[in-house]
């Protein structure tokens, strides 16, 4: 019987990774470093410093036509017709029972020639699944009454992404571009350029985003440049303390912010309240699949809460480890490890509700053993104001 060998992306950085010690692992069917030095040192940098990060992996589809703001009104959970130019909106895509198909971010954008598209940034993993939900909910005529059309490309393959982050993250991005990005508020963008190594100004999208509980920006660039303007970043970075970041650092980070992560906070038999997202929800003037669902959802006692724990000692708990309460299972972790910016152990999970509130006094069960934990709020790390 025969079988075939499955081989991972490599993104344009790939071998960047690898002559830079980069430790390669297979991650959302992609060849990503986990590492370098150390996910302690990388988490550190990212938090005090500044941290770059290879993001390649994550999805992006491109939707244009007079009809796209309708269309994508009607396909995720929030409403993207009021969404203005340079702005983005963190959405969800929603099954016909309410369970989350993936989390997306969505930003409005115009192009050279001053056509408006946008872009939906979904998680690398999902992309076919996203691909498929959004072919089955196309119009059926492309074509259709004028003002309506709509198309799109998944340009997942011709754009990196660059994660950057980190409170010295202005200081090392400002002098490579021509926008100012001082003024740009949380959770916005602009098409910008971006100095080249071969000193040519090249064109792509800066956004303020992040997914670290820090300060950055998020870079999107063609295939082409991305390589020589990562090396040209990093080494700017190192004056500054930053360092290239790993996805073991990546994710130690996201927990400390209590980000939800898709395959274990957030899946299809997981709903939006559950799961502490009900904000990107909007039951009315909308019609995309899964609405009628969560009106219901809404109106029903929660089965199970996301949480945040926080455990005695130093070890970490693991997801699928059970929750208890006395001899009852109660709950089962998503997400832990032990916290470098807390030097606490942390973790996620989803409860019973009645065991949900603060201060609640809970055990985990970890290979066997009993390990006290107490429900905190989430997040658990709030970078400091400045």
């Amino acid at each position: 019987m025969s079988s075939i060998q499955h081989t991972p992306l490599r993104t344009p950085l790939y071998d960047w990774h690898v002559a830079n010690g980069g430790r390669m692992v297979e991650f959302a069917g992609w060849s990503m470093p986990v590492q370098y030095t150390s996910i302690v040192e990388e988490h550190t940098a990212t938090r005090e410093a500044v941290g770059l990060c290879d993001i390649t992996h994550m999805s992006n589809f491109r939707f244009e036509g007079p009809g796209a703001p309708e269309f994508l009104g009607n396909l995720l959970t929030r409403r993207i017709g009021d969404l203005t130019p340079g702005h983005l909106r963190y959405s969800l895509i929603t099954n016909y029972q309410g369970g989350v198909v993936d989390d997306v971010l969505v930003g409005h954008f115009h192009d050279a020639m001053a056509q408006p598209f946008f872009v939906v940034v979904a998680n690398g993993a999902n992309r076919l699944k996203v691909v498929d939900w959004v072919n089955a909910h196309l119009p059926k005529e492309l074509a259709q009454a004028p003002g309506k059309e709509v198309a799109y490309w998944d340009v997942s393959r011709l754009w990196s992404m660059l994660a950057i982050q980190g409170p010295k993250t202005l200081e090392l991005l400002q002098p490579f571009f021509d926008a100012n990005l001082a003024d740009m508020p949380y959770y916005t963008g602009t098409e910008a350029r971006i100095l080249h190594p071969a000193g040519q100004r090249q064109g792509g999208i800066i956004t303020r985003t992040g997914y670290t509980g820090e300060d950055g920006f998020e870079l999107i660039l063609g295939v082409g440049v991305a390589a020589g303007v990562w090396a040209a970043l990093v080494e700017a970075a190192k004056p500054l303390g930053g360092l290239p970041v790993g996805i073991g650092a990546r994710d130690t980070l996201r927990l400390e912010a209590g980000m939800p992560l898709y395959g274990h906070e957030l899946t299809e038999d997981i709903n939006p309240f559950e799961a502490g997202l009900g904000f990107a929800c909007e039951l009315n003037n909308l019609d995309y699949p899964g609405r009628d669902a969560l009106r219901e959802l809404k109106e029903k006692p929660l089965q199970r809460k996301r949480i945040g724990l926080e455990l005695e000692g130093r070890r970490a708990a693991r997801e699928g480890c059970p929750i208890m309460a006395g001899d009852a299972v109660v709950g089962e972790v998503t997400s832990g490890t032990f916290a470098p910016t807390l030097q606490k152990a942390i973790a996620m999970a989803y409860v019973k509700p009645e065991y949900a509130k603060k201060d609640t006094e809970l055990t985990i069960d970890i290979r066997g053993r009993q390990h006290r934990a107490c429900v905190v709020p989430l997040p658990f790390y709030r970078r400091p104001k400045t």
